[in-house]
Order: C-alpha cells, then sequence, then structure tokens
C-alpha cells in the first residue's frame, strides 16, 4: 500500500509542475493566484500521503500549518488588489 501513496503523490507533484506553466504565463493575477492555490492544495495533499506511506504523524501537522498558510495568503490577495466584496452593504 505504501507504493500506491507514493505513486498518488508523485501524480500530484505533476500536477504542481504542469500548474507552474500557469503561474508563468497567467494573463492576470487572479490566473496565478488561483495556480499558488493549487500548489497550496496540492502541498497539503502531498504531505498528508507522504504521512500516510511514512507513517509520520507529524506531517499531518505540517499539511494543517500550509493550509491555514494557503487561506492567508487568498485573503491578503484578494484585499491588496481591492476587489469588490459581495454582500449587503456596499458603502
Amino acid at each position: 500500500m505504501t507504493v500506491f501513496w507514493l505513486f498518488c503523490a508523485l501524480f500530484l507533484l505533476f500536477t504542481v509542475a504542469v500548474g507552474m506553466v500557469r503561474v508563468l504565463s497567467g494573463p492576470t493575477p487572479g490566473d496565478r493566484m488561483l495556480a499558488a492555490q493549487l500548489f497550496g492544495t496540492a502541498g497539503v495533499a502531498i504531505l498528508l500521503l507522504l504521512s500516510l506511506a511514512m507513517e509520520q504523524p507529524a506531517l499531518v501537522d505540517v499539511a494543517l500549518v500550509f493550509a491555514l498558510l494557503a487561506a492567508v495568503a487568498t485573503v491578503a490577495f484578494v484585499r491588496q488588489r481591492g476587489l469588490p466584496r459581495q454582500g449587503g452593504d456596499q458603502a
């Protein structure tokens, strides 16, 4: 079963490599940010799979930290770009 988890982690690493093309050629900053979110999500998934394959429960904690950092990066991007908020009050 360990080989299966490692194969899945390698496949996710391949998707991150393909996502790098979008980061380098993204026509808009939003496209680049979505590709960066792909890196964060795939990184968390890779760490979780490696945690299963290598039986290292500490990698789950690292994955949790990466997930929180990815969420903070998205919020910072939206605030910096000054995109309009969705919601009721438009003051």
